[in-house]
């Protein structure tokens, strides 16, 4: 029997980061010390610039999931300032905003701080304090466009899970053990960081709960997600976090944490299954009309969010169009 939507108190949890802030850029700096920044996997600036897509993140859990009780927004010592476009589109529900600090999340593991990748900063952010059970993790370019309601993401007072099943990526992994071992023999490097791949950090996911030959790929859309079901895995597997979370960077055996969740789920029996409903667009070097066509798919019935990725990186004109066509989908 489906949780009525009175009893059912759902969150949302937002990442993001200012990555023009002057003392950011510093304390990445520090981080990276003589490296170049574009040989460490995750530290290209685009992971960092925005374009206040956070704002429209925001906005459109508002107007399209009123029934989200939280929304946390997950920072380093930043503050996305939303409070003047909240006042203008839902004066009442600012009280409903709150901004997290790393380290509200990282308490007692501080050693792990600074941090600049988000798959460290998945692994502990059900820790943030007054998280309800279950919460809808975004990242800040993930944008709801269609009415939304508690039953898209809980049901049976289980998450429902956006993906599909894929095989495991042994070519991948055959390719990249490859390259190791090349650069190991024949350029003498004792120590070899392989690229990431998103494959490869599903799979490795998966593969921590036992799965052999099978993932279950999850995609750029909003994750509904049972915190105490994360908790609980975690006091019985804490090194499997901590190992997790060590890393500053993007790193190639590092697991993505929602897909970890999303197997706790399976393994536990949970098998609400259902398509994205989602359309991804990256608008870099892309034809004439991208833009345009991407937005006749918004409008398509079946579609519930759509996926901006790198909107630092597009031109101008595709920018501001999709910017104008998000305020004016979220001022109507």
């Amino acid at each position: 029997m489906t949780e009525s939507k009175d009893n059912l108190e759902i969150d949302a949890v937002i990442s993001w980061v200012d990555g023009k802030d002057p003392k950011h850029k510093e304390k990445l700096k520090r981080c990276i010390g003589n490296e170049k920044r574009g040989s460490i996997p995750g530290a290209h600036n685009t992971r960092f610039d925005s374009v206040n897509e956070i704002k429209y993140c925001v906005l459109s859990i508002l107007k399209f999931a009123p029934f989200v009780k939280k929304i946390f927004i997950i920072t380093d010592n930043q503050n996305p300032n939303l409070n003047n476009d909240i006042k203008k589109f839902f004066p009442n529900k600012l009280d409903s905003i709150s901004v997290v600090d790393h380290k509200e999340i990282f308490e007692g593991y501080e050693q792990f701080l600074p941090t600049f990748n988000a798959r460290t900063i998945e692994t502990f952010m059900w820790r943030i304090k007054g998280l309800s059970n279950k919460f809808v993790y975004f990242n800040d370019d993930f944008f709801i466009v269609k009415p939304m309601k508690p039953e898209d993401w809980f049901l049976n007072d289980r998450p429902v899970m956006r993906g599909v099943w894929k095989p495991r990526p042994s070519f991948i992994i055959f390719y990249k053990n490859i390259v190791k071992f090349i650069k190991r023999i024949y350029l003498r490097k004792k120590e070899v960081h392989l690229k990431p791949t998103f494959k490869t950090s599903l799979w490795w996911a998966a593969s921590k709960l036992g799965f052999k030959w099978k993932y279950f790929k999850i995609n750029h859309t909003p994750h509904p997600l049972d915190r105490e079901r994360i908790e609980d895995f975690f006091k019985k597997n804490k090194n499997i976090f901590l190992n997790n979370a060590m890393h500053k960077f993007r790193y190639y055996t590092q697991f993505n944490p929602v897909t970890l969740y999303n197997h706790i789920e399976i393994k536990s029996g949970n098998r609400q299954f259902k398509p994205y409903d989602e359309v991804y667009l990256k608008p870099v070097n892309r034809g004439a009309n991208y833009i345009d066509r991407k937005i006749k798919e918004f409008n398509k019935d079946n579609i519930k969010y759509i996926c901006a990725q790198s909107l630092d990186l597009a031109p101008q004109n595709d920018r501001e169009k999709l910017l104008n066509w998000l305020e004016n989908l979220l001022s109507n």
